[in-house]
């Protein structure tokens, strides 16, 4: 029986088994087709189960292929490699099967296997060649039909290499080609869908880093606005001390020792003289209480602060005790919802009100005197009034007058007071209020425009 060869085809059945009659003296031919067809079922089993293996990477991929290849041809070594160039992701780049053992190592290679991988690599198109050496085969590796490397063995004893083998041998090398290509792809993807996740958790862990920074900045923001509102009540205190110490507190004590000059003398006189004499020792009993109780409030003003700051409504609840000492009965009334300013307008604001009520303690010689903070919807007013003895008219010339020339110092608590309210974009007024004394009004519109600088 033979097998019909068709034109223009590859003899198909004829190549794989041999067999192109059935006469006797074929038999032993059949024999060897049936072996050879055996041995090319084992190769195809050997190539599905090398090339399902590309979830292992392709280096063991390439080992499945040269281990089913050199199985296939029983051969002594076996090598696969890629032209240089050609599939530049692929790794490794060779592989040589020798006695049981893998080499990928270049200095390892025996010298009878040097050549055939300097041709695979430099002149892959050789290995396409029908005509093969003494003891050695070549199949090429194609890919899009372009040469792209070949394996080349020497197979075993005995062995006959018949096309089959050959075309066995080309099916390896393009199917692992292919496959170490996509294999490398596949491992590159991974390799990159990991990187995303290492990255997408290095960009989730910076945002909770800024995060709590972030947080950071606004507790830190809030402790420095609470130092400079406390820094602020500190300054209003030792200002008033200081105003204290070298204005009433020597007024206090001249007029004590004119007193006691005034009995010495009246006692020397003797008779009725020396008995008002007398009458004097209680004025000067009274002026000895009087200057030990501004020495203790001086004191009292002269220590730090050592209440955590508030907002400003809280702030000016504090600073009205500050002149207790002065027997100014000091209230304060907020009106409106408060909402945070920013702190140096607030720190202005509490200067302003701590120089109207020091006025009103001294010059006004007030004893009542009321804070008034209105929060409305587009502006903020501040308004200290008293029941002294100022004259509205009177502070409204000396303020212009104070704008105009050079007092040196006579009427600037007005001029800072009025150049407070400015530098806040407001309006500062002054008239008569209903307790009797001096109204001072300040409005400052919202938002408040930052401040370039401080004043003291």
């Amino acid at each position: 029986m033979s097998v019909p060869e068709q034109p223009g085809h590859a003899p198909d059945l004829g190549v794989l088994t041999g067999l192109r009659s059935g006469k006797r003296s074929y038999y032993p031919a059949y024999v060897r087709s049936t072996e050879r067809l055996e041995r090319t079922v084992e190769a195809l089993d050997g190539i599905s189960r090398a090339l399902v293996r590309t979830a292992e990477g392709p280096r063991a991929l390439v080992e499945a292929v040269v281990r089913t290849a050199a199985e296939h041809l029983q051969a002594r070594w076996l090598l696969l490699a890629v032209a240089d160039g050609a599939l530049r992701a692929a790794r490794p780049r060779f592989l040589l099967y020798a006695d049981d053992v893998l080499i990928d190592d270049e200095t390892h290679v025996p010298a009878e296997v040097r050549e055939h991988l300097r041709v695979l690599r430099t002149r892959p198109w050789e290995a396409a060649s029908p005509h093969n050496g003494p003891g050695w085969v070549r199949a090429p590796m194609t890919l899009d039909g372009e040469p792209v490397g070949g394996i080349a063995a020497q197979p075993g004893a005995g062995v006959e290499v018949a096309d089959t083998d050959l075309a066995i041998l080309r099916v390896l090398a393009n199917q692992a080609a292919v496959a170490v290509h996509n294999t490398f792809l596949f491992h590159a993807a991974a390799t990159l869908r990991g990187r995303t996740e290492e990255l997408s958790e290095a960009a989730e862990r910076q945002a909770r880093d800024l995060a709590a920074r972030k947080a950071e900045l606004a507790e830190t923001q809030a402790r420095l606005l609470d130092a400079m509102q406390r820094q602020a009540l500190d300054d209003e205190r030792r200002r008033i001390a200081r105003e204290l110490h070298d204005s009433v507190t020597q007024y206090v004590l001249s007029a004590g020792m004119t007193v006691e000059v005034c009995r010495a003398e009246l006692e020397s006189l003797g008779g009725r003289a020396k008995e008002i004499a007398e009458q004097l020792a209680g004025a000067k009993d009274l002026n000895r209480q009087a200057v030990e109780r501004l020495r203790a409030a001086i004191y009292a003003l002269h220590r730090t602060s050592q209440e955590p700051a508030g907002p400003l409504p809280v702030m000016l609840e504090r600073l009205s005790t500050v002149h207790l000492t002065t027997d100014l009965d000091v209230r304060v009334r907020v009106d409106g919802s408060p909402l945070p300013l920013p702190g140096e307008a607030e720190q202005s604001l509490l200067r302003l009100t701590g120089e109207a009520l020091f006025n009103s303690a001294t010059h006004g010689r007030a004893g009542r005197a009321l804070v008034r903070l209105r929060y409305l919807p587009g502006s903020v007013v501040l308004t200290v009034s008293d029941d002294g003895g100022g004259d509205p008219a009177q502070l409204r010339r000396a303020l212009r007058l104070a704008r105009a020339t050079d007092l040196s110092g006579r009427h600037r608590g007005l001029a800072n007071m009025l150049a407070r309210t400015e530098e806040l974009g407001g309006r500062l007024s002054i008239r008569r209020s209903r307790m009797g004394g001096v109204l001072l009004r300040a409005d400052i519109p919202l938002p408040v425009p930052e401040q370039r600088g401080e004043r003291r």
